[in-house]
């Protein structure tokens, strides 16, 4: 009976123990599409997994068993606690963005996504203004097709929402290649921009569209079959390796934290993954 007294003498690794243990076990039930039934909108999965993430959090900042320890160890104790259960949720719990277990929850979140796309695809004109003269006609160029994308872009993900058929698929699925071509075209274009300033500004616009752009191509994915993402990929030209040196990982992480609500660091490691799994697939 060890295991008992392990768990009263420390309740708080056995709890996080637990959790970790629920949040996993949800995770890849979630990966097979189990769904264990429907709660509200999503599933009794992804609500355990949910749960399970938000007291885990919770527990990190638990700051009791650290108040023997003077004041600035205890803080930096609690921090790096904070910290690393953030990081192993992170790693544990598949990501927001490919979480989709039917079509209709991949749909609403791609709906979701799009006010924020067209909100940066509308800064790119106001970026224009920031750059030399000489390079502010190279920056319009290179990002002349974003409005009309994003538009038809959320205009498709509310058709799929309405109506999740095959054929509605095929159009949302390329065109949400057509815009991350777009957009990776213009990173690799704003790169040659030779004013260090201008360059900065054009590729951190370029990216807030891109980082978007990347999450919904991802959902995308979830709800496609293995030859449908292949096919995808195939027609992917500029393929991410080529601009992955233009991108800065910690403003995506920003964007991405901001929009589903959680820390900076758990988004930063989930925008790492993405970008693993695009690779893998051959983008």
């Amino acid at each position: 009976m060890n295991f008992i007294s392990n768990i009263w003498k420390h309740p708080k690794t056995s709890s996080a123990g637990l959790l970790i243990a629920v949040a996993s076990v949800a995770g890849v039930l979630s990966q097979q599409g189990v769904t264990l039934g429907k709660v509200g909108s999503g599933t009794v999965v992804t609500l355990a997994s949910a749960l399970a993430t938000a007291l885990l959090g919770l527990l990190a900042k638990d700051p009791g068993g650290v108040a023997s320890q003077p004041a600035a160890a205890t803080g930096s104790a609690s921090q790096q606690a904070k910290l690393g259960a953030w990081m192993l949720i992170a790693l544990l719990i598949p990501l927001p963005w490919m979480q989709g277990c039917t079509g209709t929850s991949v749909a609403e979140n791609i709906v979701n996504w799009t006010p924020a796309l067209q909100s940066a695809v509308a800064t790119l004109d106001s970026t224009a203004a920031l750059l030399a003269p000489a390079d502010a006609p190279i920056f319009a160029a290179s990002t002349v097709g974003f409005d009309a994308a994003s538009n038809l872009l959320a205009a498709q993900a509310k058709a799929y929402l309405a109506n999740p058929s095959a054929s509605v698929l095929a159009q949302l699925q390329n065109q949400i290649v057509t815009f991350q071509q777009q957009v990776n075209t213009a990173l690799l274009q704003a790169a040659r921009i030779v004013d260090q300033k201008s360059q900065q500004h054009a590729l951190a616009a370029i990216q807030g569209v891109g980082t978007i752009v990347t999450a919904i191509l991802a959902l995308v994915e979830s709800i496609s079959s293995k030859a449908q993402v292949a096919q995808m990929a195939a027609e992917s030209g500029v393929k991410l390796a080529a601009v992955e040196p233009y991108l800065d990982e910690g403003r995506a992480a920003e964007i991405v934290a901001a929009h589903y609500g959680e820390p900076v660091e758990v988004a930063r490691t989930q925008v790492a993954q993405a970008e693993r799994a695009e690779m893998s697939a051959g983008f």
